[in-house]
């Protein structure tokens, strides 16, 4: 059986409502964007979340005021990845604003929805905010 590629700009198009709803501090909006066995890997090499964690993790997300600033336009593949570079600022409970610069590389399944969400940042990739 041969898997339905999603076309490019309804992925991009996921990549941006993914930055808008994380703007908006909509935790709900960011679930749905998310297929019921989707896995987000932040950072790579972390544990793995699947789809039970993302209300909790999202909810933590707008708690500490996280924005996505993309720094380049986004990318598509000849499959069914796409990827966002971006910064992403936000203040965790008790401490300073941060930084962290990152490319989250995503698929997709054939209606347009996230399976996998793995973000590509390190420790020197994060830094306060002044």
């Amino acid at each position: 059986m041969t898997e339905t590629i999603p076309p490019q700009a309804t992925m991009k198009a996921a990549l941006q409502a993914y930055v808008d709803r994380t703007n908006a501090g909509d935790a709900e909006g960011l679930v749905a964007l998310f297929a019921p066995d989707a896995i987000i890997e932040d950072p790579v090499g972390s544990p793995v979340k699947h789809h039970g964690e993302f209300a909790s993790w999202f909810a933590d997300s707008v708690a500490f005021g996280a924005q996505i600033t993309p720094v380049a336009p986004m990318r598509g593949s000849h499959g069914n990845a796409a990827a966002l570079v971006l910064d992403v600022t936000f203040t965790p409970s008790g401490g300073q604003r941060l930084r962290i610069r990152s490319i989250d590389v995503c698929t997709f399944d054939a209606a347009g929805l996230i399976t996998s969400l793995r973000a590509y940042w390190g420790p020197d990739d994060v830094e306060p905010v002044t």
